[in-house]
């Protein structure tokens, strides 16, 4: 047990004490002092020594247990929480990648058509069967190699230049932000897996029927109406999912 791990509260510091207490306690559990399923010291303890009041342990309790780092039984105390795979929350890092290394991204433009909305296509749009819409879709590369392929139905504008506006979008954040889309309020996101088409293949440089991901979105104005719903193709080897779950320092 190191003077490093029970450092006490810096009274001179300009950081709250309950945000050094939270960084002391999170670095004695990544340490092992405490384990999961081991409990902390009691609030009186905590108080006493660091000489902190009843509310900013409370505080301190609060907050990792927010962070997932502990939980607090009624009557018996605060445990350190075991990991649990079920609260991993992934990130899409190749996505992410992207949007960090625009510079090295690039969006083009495929195809535009207008077209009768489908069944399925009115029912994510929540219009009618027959209405028109714009059928986008795009090839994205990244370091010169296509990496996502991109299908989109937009609900058609007669008083807006849809087509034009989507045309101008050259970069992968200019999908979310830009184009015909500016008023995006939300979206929603959802992970399917797939093989890849003879089309898909040719157009990512990979073979037909290889492994890849399916992308779905729905996006959404400030009226909470649906404006598109499209999907990415990414071929398997390009997209990882990662997450982090216990405690670091």
């Amino acid at each position: 047990m190191t003077d490093d791990l029970l450092s006490a509260i810096d009274r001179d510091s300009y950081e709250p004490a309950y945000a050094q207490l939270v960084r002391i306690l999170t670095r004695q559990i990544a340490a092992g002092l405490f384990r999961p399923g081991d409990l902390l010291p009691s609030e009186a303890q905590l108080c006493d020594r660091y000489g902190v009041s009843p509310m900013t342990v409370r505080r301190v309790i609060n907050i990792l247990a927010d962070q997932g780092v502990v939980i607090a039984k009624q009557g018996r105390g605060t445990f350190v929480k075991p990991l649990e795979l079920g609260t991993a929350t992934f990130d899409l890092g190749t996505l992410l990648q992207l949007l960090k290394e625009e510079s090295n991204s690039k969006v083009k433009f495929l195809e535009a058509r207008i077209t009768p909305a489908t069944k399925r296509t009115a029912g994510k749009l929540a219009i009618t069967s027959g209405d028109r819409t714009v059928f986008i879709r795009r090839l994205i590369y990244h370091n010169e190699q296509p990496v996502l392929l991109h299908r989109e139905h937009v609900i058609y504008d007669p008083s807006r230049p849809i087509i034009e506006a989507e045309m101008e979008v050259t970069a992968l954040r200019g999908l979310f932000s830009g184009g015909s889309k500016s008023g995006l309020k939300r979206g929603e996101l959802a992970i399917d897996v797939t093989v890849l088409t003879a089309e898909e293949a040719i157009l990512l440089q990979t073979s037909v029927g290889a492994p890849a991901f399916r992308l779905e979105h729905i996006f959404c104005d400030y009226d909470d109406r649906p404006v598109s719903w499209g999907w990415f193709i990414c071929a398997g080897e390009h997209l990882r999912f990662t997450a982090s779950i216990g405690v670091y320092e």
